[in-house]
């Protein structure tokens, strides 16, 4: 069944005191990392209490001070929320899974569960949703719900519904990720998290500088990490048989034996390349499997040391 925006929304209590912990703590500092404790004339309003020798007169509230009789003093704080961007590249190919879900259910669910997480740590959330169907969609960075919600009727709405190619490495796959990060990078504030939800099946060809170029200048300035969806069959193979693969049109049968081999060959060659690609770029990559529910994986993501390592 495909994730609706009912069972995304639910997802909130799953992430509730779940919280996204910077990777490099100098880009947390950047932008303060969330809200200072500093006080004094800040942006947000935090609590009246008793004048206090040494407070700005500036501060006094006059009509707490009148109703009560003596004198009361405004506190702020500085606001300092990081924005935390969600990129999700919805291609059909995620259209596919073995186990538990489709990773585009998976692609979903997680990014709703880090959507709320961010809200709970006080972010702000933007996304870049991306299917190869047109322009990348840019949701600008929102508090609170003002930031999931949308989002999330986003996600439901541009998830793939029926089985689709995954896009052939290079070529087309390659300019749909490399927009989606371009337009990232135009409305990126140093400082701010990035995740990147992906299967990084465009990536299974030598064609892949402008993506690994547009990475590298997001990771110069923010503190990006690299999701990985999988599936369990993506790395084993098909099992002894004969199976019809394919898509509506365009199928085949295929041996499981003699294709396992190969298989299984070219699944190392692309764990390879996108392990490099990460190593050269200091990013970290973390699997997520179709065959782990969200609300077990995401919660073991998030906690330190892992994810401030």
């Amino acid at each position: 069944m495909l994730p609706d925006l009912d069972e995304l929304v639910a997802l909130r209590g799953a992430a509730h005191g779940l919280h996204l912990h910077a990777h490099r703590p100098a880009l947390a500092r950047l932008l303060g990392g969330h809200r200072s404790a500093q006080r004094g004339r800040g942006m947000e309003f935090e609590e009246v209490r008793l004048y206090a020798p040494g407070d700005d007169a500036r501060t006094i509230d006059w009509r707490v001070t009148a109703r009560r009789g003596r004198p009361h003093t405004k506190l702020f704080r500085e606001e300092r929320e990081r924005p935390v961007w969600l990129l999700c590249d919805l291609h059909d190919g995620l259209f596919f899974g073995s186990r538990r879900q489709l990773k585009s259910a998976l692609l979903l669910r997680a990014a709703a569960m880090l959507a709320w997480a961010a809200a709970n740590s006080g972010d702000r959330l933007g996304a870049v949703l991306v299917d190869g169907r047109g322009t990348p969609r840019v949701y600008p960075p929102r508090a609170r719900q003002a930031g999931v919600l949308p989002l999330l009727q986003a996600l439901v709405e541009m998830q793939p519904r029926a089985p689709g190619e995954t896009p052939a490495a290079g070529g087309e796959g390659v300019r749909r990720l490399d927009a989606a990060l371009l337009a990232l990078r135009a409305v990126l504030q140093p400082g701010s998290m990035v995740l990147v939800l992906s299967d990084f099946a465009v990536l299974d060809s030598d064609a892949i500088a402008p993506v690994e170029s547009a990475l590298g200048g997001i990771r110069a300035h923010s503190d990006c990490r690299l999701l990985w969806l999988t599936d369990p069959l993506e790395a084993q193979g098909l099992p002894d048989g004969a199976y019809r693969v394919g898509v509506p049109g365009r199928s085949w049968w295929l041996d499981g034996a003699r294709s396992r081999t190969p298989w299984q060959a070219a699944w190392a060659a692309r764990r390879q390349r996108l392990e490099a690609l990460a190593q050269r770029l200091i990013l970290p990559l973390t699997p997520l499997s179709t065959a782990d529910a969200v609300t077990d994986s995401i919660p073991g993501l998030l906690r330190e040391p892992a994810w401030a390592a």
